[in-house]
């Protein structure tokens, strides 16, 4: 954050940062909130097994993320779910089945802004694995992992990981 130093109101080099949620100018009156972002991560699974993506960008290029992204305005966490869905994967679900299963915080640093967001973690459950269909801006690779050999430390996020790691038994 500390690259945004001059205010987009005046235009002075006077843009502060309180290091938690608030940019303000002490120059004029200008205030930026910099608030937490909603973002929804779907594990899919499929009998004793779920699905990752392999990310294809930083942040975590090369390491395991579950299928979701950012909400976008007006929109449900539901509806992202199938929006994020169709986008990375082209699957297309009912979003009557989705199971909402808790929160984590996480911090998503992207071009030197760390963007602070409120991870909500639902369950899909599928009768059989799927084609995917991959969009591979964002993603390398997808894979359908057994819930006892999940390795922890492959997954990007640090919400993520302490997700699956505190409800792995919920799955099996």
């Amino acid at each position: 954050m500390k690259n945004l130093t001059f205010c987009p109101k005046c235009g002075q080099e006077t843009l502060q940062w309180d290091h938690i949620s608030k940019f303000s100018c002490s120059h004029c009156d200008f205030v930026l909130f910099h608030n937490t972002a909603a973002a929804v991560a779907v594990i899919i699974q499929c009998e004793n097994e779920i699905f990752f993506t392999v990310r294809n960008q930083e942040p975590g290029k090369g390491k395991l993320d579950l299928p979701g992204g950012f909400s976008d305005p007006k929109e449900s966490a539901e509806e992202t779910c199938a929006r994020e869905l169709d986008e990375e994967l082209e699957l297309k679900i009912d979003i009557r089945k989705l199971k909402y299963l808790g929160s984590r915080p996480n911090i998503y640093p992207y071009k030197n802004v760390d963007y602070n967001t409120m991870d909500l973690f639902f369950l899909y459950k599928v009768e059989e694995k799927f084609e995917i269909q991959l969009e591979e801006s964002e993603i390398s690779a997808g894979t359908w992992i057994a819930i006892s050999e999940i390795e922890i430390d492959k997954i990007a996020f640090e919400s993520q990981k302490d997700f699956i790691k505190n409800n792995l038994e919920k799955f099996q």
